[in-house]
């Protein structure tokens, strides 16, 4: 699927088990600076967290000019999908690419009429973004916030 930011188009490509330890390094890049705010930095756990949520046949990786910026992993859970990952080099951070990503996520939501699911790391930009583009904050935990779009809800993209 090819989408367009402002001056660049990208295209969202599968992932498949070989490709793990390449969006362990893209995750880690992506995280750091969220995770050495919250005091919580350790590439052993990163890569943990991502083998217990690796699931290839539900996750992109996002691709500008053939180079990867990214992955999102978008996967069926208990009558919604549930956003496990969206990640973003940071250099190719602030593009529009995470929106339009975001869009993809929000239109295969609507094609299921489902809700989209998420956790987002407490003090990580990733807050705000959420919140602009229709999510709603419905939980919290020691490190995570809970958000939620919901379908029946006229969310501005």
């Amino acid at each position: 699927m090819s989408l367009n930011s402002s001056d660049s188009t990208f295209t969202l490509q599968p992932v498949n088990a070989t490709d793990f330890d390449a969006m362990v390094d893209l995750r880690i890049a992506a995280l750091r600076e969220s995770l050495e705010r919250l005091g919580r930095f350790d590439p052993v756990r990163a890569r943990e967290r991502l083998a217990a949520g690796f699931f290839p046949e539900h996750m992109r990786h996002i691709e500008v000019e053939e180079q990867r910026i990214g992955f999102i992993t978008l996967r069926p859970d208990e009558g919604v999908l549930k956003l496990d990952h969206l990640y973003i080099l940071p250099a190719s951070q602030g593009k529009g690419f995470g929106g339009l990503v975001l869009k993809w996520a929000i239109q295969q939501a609507q094609s299921q009429q489902g809700d989209i699911t998420l956790s987002a790391l407490k003090q990580s930009d990733a807050n705000r973004f959420y919140l602009r583009h229709g999510f709603f904050k419905i939980g919290e935990s020691e490190f995570d916030i809970d958000y939620r779009w919901y379908l029946n809800t006229k969310a501005s993209l």
